[in-house]
């Protein structure tokens, strides 16, 4: 298995957040415009299977929780081909975020042209955005890629968070996110 990195192409820092209508794992249609009220949207793109985005999960539930208060909203999205990858489809998905339980939605790009409009590369691939849905970081978790957060040794992610929540423009240096590529259909 070979790393695929972000792809820096298409979206670039300032740009707009392309807006989305997607299902979730609850059932639901969810899209940028049903949370208007929320300071700050991290996207992230993800799957079930990925051996760089499992260790990441709890952490991902864990930022959630601790920066919900400051209006910040996780958005996970899985664009993988389905058919290729059944253990990426709705049902499956559904288990992992009872199982995780995720206290943010996990959507299904089944089209996968929401990942297209980001230029969603790997997974985990983040994108973290500000009030007005400007980009403002697009990079790396923290430093260990296929291990638990607790194993890296910087917070990249979480650095972005906390500049963007204080005020500050976010200036911390971006690495491109390492992992699974996309698992396009063919």
């Amino acid at each position: 298995m070979s790393l695929t990195p972000s792809n820096y192409s298409v979206l670039k820092k300032g740009n707009k957040a392309p807006e989305f209508s997607l299902i979730g794992t609850d059932n639901k249609m969810y899209s940028l415009s049903y949370y208007l009220h929320k300071k700050a949207f991290l996207i992230i793109f993800m799957c079930n299977h990925c051996p760089y985005v499992k260790p990441k999960m709890n952490y991902l539930k864990q930022l959630q929780d601790k920066y919900e208060v400051n209006g910040i909203q996780i958005i996970g999205i899985n664009s993988n081909d389905t058919e290729s990858y059944g253990e990426d489809d709705l049902e499956h998905m559904k288990q992992i975020a009872e199982e995780k339980e995720f206290s943010f939605p996990y959507l299904l790009d089944e089209t996968q042209e929401i990942a297209r409009m980001y230029g969603a590369a790997c997974t985990p691939d983040p994108f973290l955005f500000d009030s007005n849905k400007k980009l403002v970081y697009h990079g790396r978790i923290d430093d260990a890629h296929g291990k638990s957060h607790a194993d890296a040794k910087t917070h990249e992610l979480e650095d972005a968070i906390n500049e963007l929540i204080s005020g500050k423009n976010v200036t911390v240096k971006e690495f491109p996110s390492m992992g699974c590529n996309v698992k396009w259909k063919n």
